[in-house]
């Protein structure tokens, strides 16, 4: 669905939390007959569509927001001179995705290498274009660490595009 230019999507786990509930709802009140739980149901199951895909709006219009910002101040960089130093820095790195995670929750992240080597790349919303194994994309993100106070520095993802591989 695209909302004012922008894709929003509903994760897998929001679909199917709702379609439980729609059939706890049919299947108690057909048991039933009381026509309250269809009263409180059937704005129940609205919330449960509305609630999640206007979070997903929200999210992914503040992360357009940022990439003009990104794209100008964003260092191009080989995936291996990324390091500890470089933490809170913005980078933009274009390689290969070598694998892809967490899709369905629309919280993908992904393994991108290019001839220096690899990282994971995390983004917290889902991306514009559907970026799949062996796509060649250009990221824009900040370096961040794995885990709040250690781990191997990873990029925080802004945006993922795919590219022809001439860009690369």
């Amino acid at each position: 669905m695209e909302i004012r230019n922008i894709n929003v999507r509903m994760s897998a786990v929001s679909l199917a939390v709702a379609a439980f509930f729609i059939v706890l709802v049919l299947v108690t009140f057909t048991l039933t007959g009381d026509r309250s739980i269809l009263i409180w149901g059937i704005p129940t199951i609205i919330l449960l569509f509305v609630i999640p895909l206007a979070l997903n709006y929200m999210s992914q219009s503040q992360y357009a927001e940022l990439v003009p910002v990104y794209e100008q101040e964003a260092k191009d960089v080989r995936i291996k001179a990324i390091n500890e130093s470089m933490l809170g820095k913005p980078v933009r790195i274009r390689g290969v995705v070598e694998r892809s995670m967490f899709r369905f929750l629309n919280r993908p992240q992904y393994l991108v290498a290019d001839k220096s080597g690899e990282i994971s790349v995390k983004m917290f919303t889902s991306p514009q274009e559907d970026v799949k194994k062996g796509d060649v994309v250009e990221v824009l993100g900040i370096i961040i660490r794995r885990y709040v106070a250690a781990g191997e520095p990873v990029v925080n993802c802004v945006s993922i595009r795919k590219i022809k591989p001439q860009e690369k």
